[in-house]
């Protein structure tokens, strides 16, 4: 449907004067109330620009025909934030070999490996004694009284070394909880190795005593003059030796490497419980002598006497233990190694018991 002429040419006038203002005439009213109306443009002031970046669609009103609007698109909404962590590391592909810098099950400690004392040594436990700085060093008879110098160290609770040497002969004892449980010499092994040690201080040779850790300690008490076949159970304990090396095993573990070696296989277990080794008859003949209790000595143990209660006043329970021993016809010695109990702490309580008269020297 066509409408009058002139109506037409006022449509198109006020379309143009519009769009050259780049706003709907001051009259106007918004289509949308929502929408704010453009401020006029003053006469022979420049349109102000669309914002750069941004483009205007022309919109015109069908419903009023003077009715014209600029209207900016609707912004893309921004795409949404990751909330991803940051990428790790590429896992490895199944099957590849791992990083051998980086631990497999965490943080992990290195094995030490030992320097030894002695090298060259003839004696198999000089051979396998770890370097050590003197704790103890230049003890000598002069001065120092060699037993009471051991019972020091049993009250310690003492691990570690002792060497004596004097010219071309030496002798090692090692310490555990301030016992001597191992020893060894030029020529002999053991308690023989022990009065070994104890002669040459007699003599005059200097004492050093050198520490050690508990487990190695532990480990080294096993090391005599013969090896045997190596079986690795997962509680051995002891010293593995091969031609390459030696290696130290506590509870089936590896805790240190030794270069020191054998020209052939074999093993040195460790006792559950090192034992004490004794002195020999030679040194200490009041051990391995039998002793008999006297009638005052059996009323001694007797515990409806009164002599009992007085004995076990003075003596305690390490006196009651003597005279059963010796009442069971146990020499010292013997019943030192039985009891676990350092044979020089044996030896006063024996000599008091003799002079009380509760015992008697038999053979």
């Amino acid at each position: 449907m066509s409408g009058p002429a002139d109506g037409k040419r006022r449509s198109a006038k006020s379309l143009r004067g519009a769009l050259n203002r780049n706003a709907a005439p001051a009259n106007a009213a918004p289509a949308d109330p929502g929408m704010p109306s453009p401020a006029p443009v003053p006469q022979g002031a420049a349109p102000e620009m669309a914002p750069t970046g941004t483009d205007l669609t022309v919109v015109a009103s069908v419903a009023h025909p003077g009715e014209v609007r600029l209207v900016s698109p609707e912004p893309e909404p921004a795409p949404p934030e990751s909330t991803s962590p940051e990428p790790g590391p590429v896992p490895p592909e199944p099957g590849a070999a791992p990083d051998p810098s980086l631990p497999a099950d965490g943080a992990f400690a290195a094995i030490p490996e030992l320097r030894p004392m002695y090298p060259g040594a003839a004696p198999f436990l000089a051979r396998f004694l770890p370097y050590s700085e003197p704790t103890y060093q230049g003890l000598h008879a002069s001065f120092c009284d060699l037993h009471a110098f051991l019972k020091y160290l049993h009250g310690l609770g003492w691990h570690g070394y002792l060497f004596a040497g004097l010219g071309d002969q030496a002798a090692y004892v090692l310490v555990y909880e301030g016992r001597t449980v191992a020893a060894a010499a030029v020529n002999a092994s053991g308690e023989q190795a022990l009065g070994e040690l104890l002669g040459l201080y007699q003599e005059g040779a200097a004492l050093s005593a050198h520490p050690l850790p508990a487990t190695y300690a532990h480990v080294l008490s096993g090391v005599g003059s013969r090896a045997w076949k190596f079986n690795l159970t997962p509680d051995f304990t002891g010293l593995h030796a091969r031609p390459g090396g030696a290696l130290l095993y506590a509870r089936g573990e590896v805790v240190a490497t030794f270069p020191a070696a054998l020209p052939y296989e074999g093993a040195f277990p460790a006792p559950l419980r090192p034992q004490t080794l004794i002195l020999p008859r030679s040194l200490a003949g009041w051990a391995h002598h039998t002793y008999s209790l006297t009638l005052r000595g059996r009323d001694a143990v007797n515990p409806i006497t009164d002599i009992f209660l007085n004995f076990r006043a003075q003596y305690g329970a390490p006196g009651l233990d003597l005279m059963r021993a010796a009442a069971q016809g146990l020499t010292p010695a013997e019943y030192a190694m039985r009891s676990d109990v350092a044979l020089h702490d044996l030896e006063p309580l024996l000599q008091e018991c003799l002079k009380a008269g509760y015992l008697r020297e038999t053979a």
